[in-house]
Parts: structure tokens; sequence; C-alpha cells
């Protein structure tokens, strides 16, 4: 009789947890299935810029070239997203975007170094970007900003990368190796005012700022595994969102600023796949396919602006150090 009764509570908490997290997506589901989620994905060749519902579902391939696309950044209107790919020659990634779609591919970017990480200003007027942050520099590592037509391109801060707006414009968060390890650095937009968000002694990397700029997400190394942090923008505030023995990285929020997407993998990159979780750190769900090669670097669509697509339309070991470094 005790041995039924404890069965039977175990199956109830169960149950209650099933429930839990099925209530969780539910609330939270509704909200993200409004945007696409744009992600790079590689299968069995090359890196290419996927995109997805906010479910997971229809999955379609938007950049469609025999060479790496990576990093896309929707543009605030919803109708382009930005994406750095070496497809012209050289071995360098220059800024490319495109429509929506996966029309009208054009470059913006050219001459030495490797642009990457580009990030929509939110009036969609700029760019800001990363300009040689792989390994084999060329030409010393900073953060450049440009107009959203490739034109008028300044230098905007040295020894700096991952640029990320805020969501009135008026702040640029980044990571700096400038006090000898990354930390998170905001600065204003036009480049005064420049304060360190984090203090920790681990490295952190790609850093996005909340929907209502008050906070910043970003993953950091911690025992031996990569893990999720909310920040508030004065450097208060610090939470731990991620626990499991794995690899947690490259978050972003849903635009309503309810949910993060992140990747979650064993050995970062390598077998990445795309969850979402909610902003207090509660798992959601799995959107990436269990077997359908690796998935991450999310980015959310606007919220009743997303396109979706009608088209179905880093191999080499410099973007995959670049994107796991070493860490202990």
């Amino acid at each position: 009789m005790r041995f039924k009764l404890i069965l039977g509570g175990l199956l109830f908490a169960g149950l209650c947890v099933c429930l839990t997290s099925g209530e969780l997506w539910l609330r939270h589901g509704l909200a993200v299935q409004k945007s696409r989620i744009a992600f790079s994905h590689l299968g069995f060749d090359n890196y290419e810029i996927y995109v997805m519902d906010g479910d997971g579902g229809n999955r379609e391939n938007l950049s469609n070239h025999p060479v790496d696309d990576v990093d896309p950044d929707w543009s605030p209107d919803g109708t382009k997203i930005a994406f750095a790919s070496p497809r012209n020659g050289g071995g360098e990634y220059q800024i490319y975007v495109m429509d929506a779609d996966g029309k009208n591919q054009i470059k913006l970017t050219d001459g030495p170094g490797a642009k990457l990480e580009p990030a929509w200003s939110p009036d969609g007027g700029k760019i800001a970007f990363s300009v040689d942050s792989s390994f084999r520099a060329v030409v010393a590592p900073h953060i450049a900003v440009m107009d959203a037509d490739g034109n008028n391109r300044v230098k905007f801060e040295d020894e700096s990368m991952q640029p990320a707006w805020s969501p009135d414009g008026g702040q640029i968060a980044f990571v700096s190796w400038r006090d000898k390890r990354n930390e998170i650095y905001v600065i204003g937009a036009d480049g005064q005012g420049l304060e360190r968000v984090t203090h920790d002694l681990a490295p952190k990397w790609s850093p996005s700022f909340s929907p209502d700029g008050g906070r910043i997400v970003y993953y950091a190394s911690h025992e031996e595994f990569y893990h999720i942090y909310v920040v508030g923008v004065d450097g208060k505030n610090l939470k731990r969102l991620t626990h499991n023995q794995e690899d947690h990285a490259l978050p972003t929020w849903s635009p309503d600023g309810g949910t993060i997407a992140y990747a979650i993998s064993n050995d970062f990159p390598f077998g990445a796949k795309i969850h979402l979780m909610t902003a207090d750190g509660k798992y959601l769900k799995q959107l990436s396919k269990v077997h359908d090669g690796i998935d991450y670097q999310p980015d959310f669509s606007p919220v009743g602006l997303a396109v979706s697509p009608s088209s179905n339309k880093i191999t080499t070991w410099g973007r995959l150090k670049k994107l796991a470094p070493n860490r202990r």
C-alpha cells in the first residue's frame, strides 16, 4: 500500500512538471510564434541562413549559396536580413544584405579584414559590425559603423567585437578584451560615455539588450561549460539562467522580452541546437530538428512585421575557432 502511494505521488509530480512545462510553452509560445527566427544552419557542406517559425516549423533556406553564410540579423522593419559571407573570394568575410525572402543579395563591404556580426540600428539607418574578430586578424580588431547601404563606414571602437544596439539606439553594447579578458561594455552611440558592465573573471561573449533596454543577456565560460547570464545595464542584478552540464550560447531576446532563444551543445558549436527558455531561465522547448546538422546564431524578426519567405530557396577551422575559443 505504501509503495502504491509513493508511486502515485511520483507519477503525480511528474505529471505536474509536464503540465507546468506545457503551460509555459502555451503562454510564451503564442508570443514567439508571431515572429520568425533567422539562424545559421550547417548541413553536409556549408553554413546557410535559414528561417523558421517561432515554434520551429516551416524551416527554409534563404541564402542558398555554396559558400558559408553566417551571423543573420533582421532589419527593424522585418524586410531584410544582414549576414556575413566570404563568397566573393579571398577568404575574407564581408557584410551582405538580402530581402526577407532571400532575394536581392547585395554585398555592402569590401577591403581587407573579415567583417562579421552585423547589427542593425533600431531606426534601420545604420549597421554596426566587427572587423577582423577572426583569429587570423590582418587588421587591428575593432567595431565599425556604416549606413545601411554600405556607405560612410567609420571605425567606432578599438579592441572590440560583437556590437548590439540598445532599443532606443542611444547605446551600443559590445565585447572588449581591453582589461585582459572578454568583458561586456556599453557606450553611447555617439562614442561617448564608455561604461564596463561585467566585472567577474569569466570570459564573456555575445551581448544582447532586452527590448525594454534595462538588461543585457550574454554567455560566459563557467565551470568548463558556457552558460547564459543576464545583468542590468548598470552591472547590477547579475543572474545565471542555465545550469545543466552542457554548453549554452548565443542568446537573443524575443521582441516581447518574455523568452530567450539560444543554442545548446555538448561541445559548442558542434551539434548545436536552438532552444527557448523564459526570460527567468525556465526551459520551454527545443526548436531545432534532432538529426539535422548544426543550428545556432538565432535572431527574432520584429513582431507583426515578419515576412514569410515564399522561396525555398564555419566549416573552416578559423571560423569555428572564432566561435568556440579556448575556454579551459
